[in-house]
């Protein structure tokens, strides 16, 4: 309960979903500041575009006014009506391109302007141009005089100062309005910029996080699953993690501790089995030594006795006493030899050397034997040793076809050394007998190693290692 308050807080979906949310976020605020912006860039060119419309409708109805004064001046002064055509074209267009402008002026001060512009055209036109051609035409004197070509100039003047201010209103506030553009685009790409790189970098704190968090945890996760998978069941990672990835670690450390500790268990299981198996065979090979086999003795003499009580004219009795007798030594000798192989003896008198030697006379192939300790080790690791060097002497003797067996024994770093190894057509397989299983089961009960390696030609060794316990060691 202590760990689950302690890893309270937000899990790691809500974090991911949280830091997704921030990317996602972040990356939709700058699409937007950049789809602003182009439509920004798009309105300004399309208000560009229409200040240019603008512009042009402004100089064409200039040029119409000044075609007026051209055409009127040239028929006043020449009488000739060829000079009236551009007037006359100018004065027809002239309602159609005031019109023109007015319609696309929608910006309120140049709306006004070029309706003042288009008011004074149409009253020049009315007022001044029209009265002037036909005064012309009646050939009236007042249309040359210098006071009606100055009135005209007045108007003309005004009219094209009127256009000057028109046409700078509009490209000042053209320039306004791409200069405002601009500075917009430059902020939003200046914001945009900060948000890229603010979006890169919780990119790379986000990896680092996940690396951090989820991959680097996953990856020992899975170096301790490979090492469990080998064996190595002491191996532990730090619960360093949150949320879920410390639940995790927590979970692999807590199956780690079980599975040690009923591997522990297993083996002193083991331990306590082959214990009282060797127990169980020594009570045996006592009661057969100190009572049936002593029994059989007491009476194969009192069979000998009987034998030589026997008179001698009863050759027949004597000698069905005399074969009885033997057959009982016999029976003696059967049972020694199982007792010896119940638990052997020499094994608790003699130590393992002693044992081993006894079995190198009894094995059938010549054994050539290699000490290379002279102390006592415990009992456990001595009958263990003991029953391999007895399986492997008994297997190569029925299997083998071997001409010689090497058997070797030290102590090397605190542990007992065994090797067994023959010249036979090898091909041994572990798995097929009991009592090479047995004793594997017997060797891994004391913490140590047995390994068998046997090819088809090339004989068969068995490579046996057994830790030393220095408090179980006892003296010759």
């Amino acid at each position: 309960m202590a760990r689950r308050r302690e890893e309270a807080g937000p899990t790691l979906t809500t974090r991911v979903v949280i830091a997704s949310g921030l990317l996602a976020l972040l990356g939709v605020a700058i699409f937007v500041v950049l789809l602003l912006t182009i439509n920004r860039q798009r309105d300004a060119a399309a208000l560009t575009a229409d200040s240019q419309r603008v512009l042009l409708a402004a100089t064409r109805l200039e040029r119409r006014a000044i075609d007026l004064e051209t055409g009127e001046r040239g028929f006043v002064i020449t009488r000739e009506e060829a000079f009236l055509q551009p007037w006359t074209a100018a004065r027809r267009a002239i309602p159609g391109d005031s019109r023109e402008l007015n319609r696309l002026a929608t910006v309120p001060a140049q709306h006004r302007r070029a309706q003042r512009i288009t008011d004074a055209i149409a009253s020049y036109l009315r007022d001044y141009s029209i009265p002037l051609v036909e005064a012309a035409r009646r050939n009236d004197p007042s249309a040359g005089t210098v006071a009606t070509t100055a009135a005209g100039k007045r108007r003309i003047d005004a009219l094209r100062a009127q256009f000057d201010g028109f046409v700078t209103s509009v490209r000042k506030t053209a320039e306004t309005r791409k200069d405002r553009a601009d500075e917009d685009a430059r902020q939003a790409v200046i914001a945009a910029s900060v948000g890229f790189v603010a979006w890169l970098v919780l990119i790379v704190v986000y990896s680092v996080y996940l690396t951090r968090a989820v991959v680097r945890p996953l990856r020992r996760a899975a170096a301790m699953a490979g090492q469990l998978a080998e064996g190595d069941l002491s191996v532990r990672m730090p619960e360093t993690g949150t949320a879920e990835i410390r639940t995790l670690e927590h979970s692999f450390n807590t199956m780690g501790s079980s599975l040690e500790a009923s591997r522990a268990e297993l083996t002193s299981s083991r331990a306590r089995v082959v214990a009282a198996a060797d127990e169980t065979r020594r009570r045996i090979e006592r009661d057969l030594h100190d009572g049936t086999q002593q029994r059989l003795l007491s009476l194969a003499l009192e069979l000998r006795a009987a034998e030589n009580a026997v008179p001698g004219e009863l050759p027949a009795l004597k000698a069905q006493l005399s074969g009885t007798a033997t057959g009982l030594a016999e029976v003696v000798e059967d049972l020694q030899e199982i007792a010896r192989g119940i638990h052997p003896a020499v094994l608790s008198k003699g130590g393992l050397g002693a044992a081993i030697k006894a079995l190198g006379r009894r094995s059938v192939i010549p054994v050539h034997l290699e000490l290379r300790t002279d102390r006592r080790c415990s009992e456990p690791v001595e009958v263990a040793a003991y029953y391999v060097v007895s399986e492997a002497l008994t297997n190569a003797g029925k299997h083998s076809q071997a001409s010689e067996i090497n058997v070797e024994v030290a102590t090397v770093d605190a542990a007992l050394r065994l090797s067994v190894s023959d010249d036979g057509v090898g091909g041994a397989d572990a798995s097929r007998g009991s009592g090479l299983i047995g004793l594997h089961d017997r060797i891994e009960s004391l913490g140590g190693t047995l390994e068998i390696t046997s090819t088809r030609g090339n004989g068969t060794s068995i490579l046996v290692k057994i830790p030393i316990d220095r408090h179980d060691e006892v003296d010759d």
